[in-house]
């Protein structure tokens, strides 16, 4: 279980800089782009679980945390303060 959190959150982790990378002018900073990144995973894993793409490895796992740290990001510039 310590496992599958750690894990968790590096995946989170290098979603958020990822996102912040693909999100140029959307960025909020290394730091909390990698606490998006954990939000984003979250939000992905769920989003892509819903229309029945549930991630089975460690790429589809980063493809829908990116995605859904993405939708954080752009969601937070546009709605949101900064963190």
């Amino acid at each position: 279980m310590l496992f599958s959190l750690l894990w968790f959150l590096l995946i989170g982790l290098a979603a958020g800089w990822l996102a912040g990378q693909l999100t140029r002018g959307r960025d909020f900073g290394a730091v909390n782009n990698m606490i998006v990144g954990v939000l984003g995973a979250v939000l992905g894993g769920v989003l892509f679980r819903i229309v029945g793409l549930g991630p089975t490895n460690i790429i589809g796992d980063l493809i829908s945390a990116t995605v859904g740290a993405v939708l954080v990001l752009t969601l937070l510039a546009r709605y949101g303060r900064r963190l």
